[in-house]
């Protein structure tokens, strides 16, 4: 049975973007606060202003504001954007090479620093350093078997150190000294500091599209075997069962209690409490899903859409209205890391009270009394 967890919302339409120009495909996308950037096939950058608006009967919109677009001289993809808004500087991947460049103008840094050789680059969540004016990214090389360990500040970069990898790297999170890899034919976790690694589980890369990402601290989730979601911790063991994707995830990504995950077809919702499927979305041709401090957005070659997730305490109450009261339980228990101490015990309280009726009108009187005490 499904929850209503989500609802997607339009976010940037094609012609805001390509108006009639059908050859321009979204590549990459960013999103820092309201900025939002769009990284393109034909070598531009483009950057929004998202505004939220809630209409008085609770309804959500998206404006996008389009601010500027930059060429970047190149006749290739920009694949890859990262902001790190500290430094007021967006990291930006194409042909190989990072740029750095203002978030605001697109501008490159004046100094033209640059980090030449990367595959794929993600930034280090759980820094080491302790320099807030700097943040940590790691690169997959170029050169063979290699990983690359960089400081990047306001107008330079600073490589920090290098790994060699026992197989290739083709995809990578990193959480403080850990980095969680997909290799060619499994998954690693290698500590760059001692050089210590762990092997986690076989995947096969030739296969299928490797997914690795750092949901927590210590935590990653990975596409494993048979369709199925795993968690991992940076010392190799799961704490949590896994969800059961389809064979084919292009993506993922953590709003919690929620894991979302995209394929060619749908957008699936599983609870991280139950382990079951909640929602399903129809979803045709995304290829990007992604989350930025609790955003949850996906993308097709054309357009941008936001995941909007539905209050916490309308999902409870919409449970226990089917009289699925077990899940409104676990929901409402999950909540309690989003919700004020003195907010949640008052709904607890009231959850409790309508699931012990609910019980009650089922006549399990054992059940009712438990809840009612």
């Amino acid at each position: 049975m499904s929850v209503k967890a989500f609802k997607l919302v339009s976010a940037v339409e094609r012609e805001m973007l390509m108006g009639d120009k059908n050859y321009i495909n979204i590549e990459c996308i960013e999103c820092c606060g309201k900025n939002l950037y769009i990284g393109t096939n034909d070598c531009f950058i483009y950057h929004f202003l998202l505004d939220e608006k809630i209409s008085t009967a609770g309804k959500i919109t998206f404006a996008a504001t389009k601010q500027l677009h930059k060429y970047l001289g190149l006749k290739k993809p920009v694949s890859e954007l990262k902001a790190a808004s500290a430094l007021t500087r967006l990291l930006v991947l194409c042909d190989n090479t990072i740029t750095l460049v203002n978030m605001m103008n697109l501008e490159p840094v004046p100094t033209g620093a640059k980090i030449k050789g990367a595959v794929t680059f993600t930034l280090n969540e759980n820094p080491v350093s302790g320099d807030p004016f700097c943040v940590e990214v790691c690169i997959i090389s170029v050169k063979r078997r290699t990983i690359q360990m960089f400081m990047v500040f306001e107008d330079r970069v600073q490589i920090v150190k290098e790994v060699f990898t026992p197989e290739q790297p083709c995809a990578v999170a990193v959480d403080g000294y850990y980095l969680c890899l997909a290799l060619t034919t499994q998954y690693i976790i290698l500590n760059y500091n001692t050089g210590v690694s762990q092997d986690l589980f076989p995947y096969c890369s030739d296969e299928k599209r490797p997914i690795v990402k750092r949901i927590g601290r210590q935590e990653f989730l990975l596409a494993g075997p048979g369709g199925l979601g795993m968690f991992a911790t940076v010392d190799g063991i799961s704490q949590r069962a896994p969800v059961h994707w389809s064979e084919n995830v292009i993506g993922a990504a953590l709003c919690f209690p929620y894991v979302v995950a995209l394929d060619d077809e749908f957008i699936t919702v599983h609870s991280m409490l139950d382990q079951q499927q909640k929602q399903t979305l129809p979803f045709k041709e995304g290829h990007i899903l992604q989350d930025f401090e609790g955003k949850v957005i996906v993308a097709t070659n054309k357009g941008v859409y936001i995941l909007v997730p539905l209050p916490l305490e309308k999902q409870i109450q919409d449970l226990l209205a089917s009289h699925r009261v077990e899940e409104a339980l676990v929901l409402a228990k999950g909540a309690r890391r989003n919700i004020p101490k003195e907010k949640f015990q008052v709904m607890y309280k009231r959850i409790l009270q309508q699931a012990g009726f609910i019980q009650f009108a089922q006549l399990q009187f054992l059940e009712a009394k438990e809840l009612f005490r």
